[in-house]
Parts: structure tokens; sequence; C-alpha cells
């Protein structure tokens, strides 16, 4: 490992695995071979990266949390503490379904809030955002809000964090980045 990536001495990283620089790996962590995490990330206590795991860069994981063989999240993400994620939608202590393993992706800029589940098999568009203590149980929009369980739609936000507020032409312009947004048949994209 390079020194510029910092790992704490109570973690343990496979061989394999692929780190980027300035990524930053902290106590009781386990990272599994074949587990790939990009550039300036920020692993929190006890997290486990299970193989096959693609994380990209910058992104933020919080205290307790497991993602396992099957998810991919893009730049940009934020977990939060103690988020749960599945990869198997019927799991049995006595059936082996590892090659039932459904992936889930997180795409850019989404923000998952502490203590919520995500079902595995879904989509959770960029910069969404989902409210802490939700169930998650189907794909997230661009731009979405969800809170609840199971997380139903609450508003619409802007990439930098910020409530939508359409005007009739169904345009919406962020309060700090100043860029203009678009809603059509309940999606909305950057003008």
């Amino acid at each position: 490992m390079s020194k510029n990536i910092n790992i704490h001495n109570t973690a343990v990283v496979g061989k394999k695995s692929k780190i980027g620089l300035g990524t930053k790996i902290w106590h009781f962590c386990h990272i599994m071979d074949k587990s790939i995490i990009g550039k300036n990330c920020s692993i929190g206590q006890n997290v486990f990266i299970g193989k096959n795991v693609k994380i990209g860069h910058h992104v933020k994981i919080q205290n307790n949390v497991s993602l396992y063989d099957g998810i991919v999240c893009e730049d940009y993400v934020f977990i939060g503490p103690s988020a749960v994620f599945t990869n198997v939608i019927n799991p049995r202590s006595k059936v082996n379904r590892k090659k039932e393993f459904k992936k889930t992706l997180i795409k850019i800029g989404s923000t998952i809030g502490a203590n919520s589940t995500i079902i595995c098999g879904l989509k959770l568009g960029k910069y969404s955002f989902v409210g802490a203590g939700s169930v998650v149980t189907k794909d997230i929009k661009d731009f979405e809000v969800v809170a609840g369980n199971p997380a139903k739609h609450l508003y619409w936000i802007s990439k930098s964090g910020f409530k939508l507020n359409f005007n009739k032409n169904n345009i919406a312009v962020c309060n700090i980045s100043k860029e203009k947004y678009f809603l059509k048949n309940d999606k909305v994209s950057i003008i």
C-alpha cells in the first residue's frame, strides 16, 4: 500500500483489493480481496466491504456499514452510519444463494441517511437522498428525496442538497449553485 493511503492498524485489508490514493480506512474495518475503493474516500470505523464491491472516488462511508458483493457506489456517494444493504431477495440459512446476488447501483452524488435499509437489486438515482431510518424497496429517481417505511417521494433536490421549488413552467433554480432544473414526466434534469 502507498504512503498516501491511511489504513488504521486494526483494519484487515485483502492484498488483492485496490485502494485509491488519499483514502482513509479507520478502526476495525474489513476490506475483502477483489474489492475496489477509489481515491480520497473515507471508510469509517467497523465497515465491511465485500469482494467485488466497487466504490468510486470521494465516497464517504460512515461507521458500522456493510457493503456486500453486488454493490456499486459511484463517485461522491455518502452513506450514513449503520445503513443496511442486502444482496439476496429471499435469504435462507439452509439454502446457498450466492449465485442469486443482485446488483445495487448507487449513482453519483447520492446520500443515504443513517439507519436506512436498502433492499438489493435497486438503483438510487443521481444526487438522490434517502432520509434517515428509511426502508427503500424500489428504485429512486435522479434528484429525488424519499423517506419512510416504505420510502416514499417527498420532493426534489439539487446537486447542492437544497429543495427545488418548480414554477409554472416546471423550472427551478438552486439557491446555492444557481443551476436550473426542469421537471417533466416526473423526472428532473439539469438545463
